[in-house]
């Protein structure tokens, strides 16, 4: 993850899970469920065949995912019911914090992440990730902030709020070693990002860091208490992540398939659209193994 708010805070209205089922549509006449495909489903590994995939994934993070009473939706989420459904996998999606995603697939805990996790070559170095959206860094503040954002070094001075093992926390701590010892950078991590949008509404952070669709739901959804300060920065894609052993780099083909299957039968655009973060969405050629560069 660059890698929002479990649904409870003040700030976020209360119900915002149900009020997106009532209100959300699908893109035309396509599917948001997926239809079964042979060819992909003969990609699966035979390990794992007529086996129950094993998915990790940490539901604070609406519009991505989150949890609706005991029930985990999300576009993230149904992206990989769709998959499933193209594969013809049973799926059983665990809500876990997000730091203990990674190390868990290593050890065989889970057979996939589906996160937001932003594909970097530091984390493909743990685990294979199938690019499927895109999405850069954005910052959110009070509505009567007059903080400004034109880049990592606006932070200095500031004491920003981020989740824990995100991509932004790494951003703004690598960005605190570089600020002047008289504009000092405080990053303060928390283990979820509700507890971060507390930081900053209760003003023990100035600003909060986070994924920028994120960020423009929590503004969204915040009833005018938050406002999006600046533009988006290091657009990036995110990644489904499987292990780095011969049936992690098998499965990560039949979901690499799966999505683009998906992408042709319009299953992929529908699920965003059903959304409202279409804006994310991959071209063809870019749903790709491991494609980040840096």
């Amino acid at each position: 993850m660059l890698r929002f708010t479990r649904v409870r805070s003040a700030l976020v209205m209360t119900g915002v899970a149900s009020l997106l089922l009532a209100t959300s549509v699908t893109a035309g006449a396509a599917s948001t469920t997926g239809v079964y495909n042979a060819a992909a489903a003969k990609m699966v590994p035979a390990s794992l065949k007529g086996k129950v995939l094993q998915v990790a994934t940490d539901a604070t993070y609406p519009p991505d995912e989150m949890m609706s009473g005991s029930t985990m939706i999300g576009f993230d989420v149904d992206l990989m019911k769709a998959i499933g459904t193209t594969l013809g996998l049973k799926i059983n999606e665990t809500n876990v914090t997000f730091d203990s995603i990674i190390a868990g697939i290593q050890a065989g805990k889970y057979q996939v992440g589906n996160s937001s996790f932003t594909d970097t070559k530091a984390r493909q170095a743990s685990v294979n990730f199938v690019d499927y959206f895109q999405a850069g860094e954005g910052v959110y503040a009070k509505s009567s902030s007059n903080a400004k954002f034109t880049g990592l070094m606006s932070f200095c001075g500031l004491t920003v709020a981020v989740e824990t093992g995100t991509t932004e926390q790494s951003d703004a701590v690598a960005t605190a070693k570089k600020c002047p010892a008289s504009k000092k950078l405080t990053v303060l991590p928390y283990p979820t990002q509700t507890s971060a949008n507390l930081a900053v509404s209760s003003g023990r952070a100035a600003v909060g860091f986070v994924d920028s669709q994120v960020a423009g739901y929590i503004v969204s959804q915040a009833k005018g208490a938050f406002k999006l300060v600046g533009k988006a920065i290091k657009v990036a894609p995110y990644g489904i992540a499987t292990s780095k052993s011969a049936a992690g780099k098998g499965l990560a083909l039949a979901i690499q398939k799966a999505l683009q299957v998906m992408m042709a039968n319009g299953t992929y655009n529908a699920i965003l659209a059903k959304w409202g973060v279409t804006a994310g969405a991959l071209p063809a050629n870019k749903i790709i193994l491991n494609g980040a560069t840096s």
